[in-house]
């Protein structure tokens, strides 16, 4: 029997940009705005439509619309709970809202303002009116995409480098924003955090951050340093990017370094096995043999045979002397390197 293939679900087509703004107009009875949505269209604007709450969601989570004019009153989901969601996803939260309406009390134009609408126009709806609030309010959003696009590429080009990067809100640990480095790292040092950074950070944060009273800290802060065998991971807090309320939000650069090549260099330098470099290794850090067993899954009497032979192989019989002609030679071959 042949199986039949079952094509693939053809993705949402990708809206061209390069033309003409988005606008998506939300209103129950779209009909009612024919006029504004000719109008729109004429002016060289690409126009979505959304009937009811649900729909203006998914189309605003599909498309990206560069503005939204919103209808107020709709049954089910009304216009405000639309907006209240479209600001509470990080995904929409920058797209500018301008709520349409028939009510003119106070508490109703407040509402729309509280809920996350930039402007309102009221109906019936004059589509000149519409267009120049619109100009207004896309020449701010365009600036926020744009400075939005070069973060996010300056924070791309960190990771390209072998650095990642996160930002930590002081007052409570919350992760703002991490790079995908960033976060590959985090959860292999410290598994799922969810939206928190590590307490480790956290603590190291809020030590130097709250010292400066939530301002440029006193002079550059010690790196935190955590430690996964061979591997660390160091944290520099690098500057503020949000206000200094609580202490604020704070960029911090993150790197990994390996070992790896630090060990290898050993065990060419003085002909050892890799299992006698990685005692070695462990012994120029400064762990005993219980340590080093616990950190190689082998017994202490195992490391302590390996490392007879790398004071033979060394000449020396202690393992103060071992681990300084290790280390100078190290200084030598990688003098980044940090006993």
């Amino acid at each position: 029997m042949t199986a039949t293939l079952t094509p693939p679900t053809p993705a949402p087509p990708v809206l061209d940009r390069s033309d003409s703004d988005v606008v998506l107009i939300v209103d129950d009875v779209p009909d009612n705005l024919a006029v504004l949505h000719d109008a729109l269209d004429e002016s060289g604007y690409t126009v979505l439509v959304a009937t009811h709450g649900e729909a203006a969601l998914q189309r605003a989570a599909q498309a990206l619309p560069d503005v939204v004019l919103l209808d107020a009153m709709m049954p089910g989901m009304d216009g405000f709970e639309v907006a209240r969601r479209l600001k509470a996803s990080p995904a929409t939260a920058h797209i500018p809202i301008i709520f349409m309406t028939g009510l003119t009390e106070t508490e109703h134009l407040v509402a729309a303002l509280d809920a996350g609408g930039v402007d309102y126009v009221t109906k019936p709806i004059k589509p000149r009116e519409v267009m120049a609030r619109m100009l207004v309010h896309l020449g701010a959003a365009r600036r926020a995409r744009q400075d939005a696009r070069q973060a996010r590429e300056a924070r791309n080009a960190l990771d390209a480098f072998g650095y990642a990067s996160i930002t930590v809100r002081t007052a409570d640990g919350r992760i703002v924003w991490q790079t995908p480095l960033a976060r590959e790292l985090l959860q292999a040092y410290f598994g799922d955090l969810g939206p928190w950074a590590p307490a480790p950070v956290q603590t190291w944060l809020r030590r130097h951050v709250l010292a400066g009273h939530g301002a440029e800290p006193l002079g550059e802060p010690p790196r935190l340093a955590v430690e996964q065998g061979a591997r660390r991971l160091t944290f520099r807090l690098h500057q503020q990017a949000g206000d200094s309320e609580g202490g604020g939000d704070w960029l911090i650069v993150m790197r990994e370094v390996s070992d790896a090549k630090v060990i290898e260099s050993m065990s060419l330098a003085f002909k050892l096995t890799a299992r006698e470099a990685e005692v070695l290794y462990w012994v120029v850090k400064g762990k005993i043999n219980r340590d080093i067993g616990d950190i190689l899954g082998a017994s202490p009497a195992t490391v302590k045979k390996h490392l007879e032979r790398v004071f033979a192989k060394l000449g020396v019989e202690t393992r103060t002397a071992a681990a300084a002609m290790a280390l100078a030679r190290l200084r030598q071959l990688h003098p980044q390197f940090e006993g």
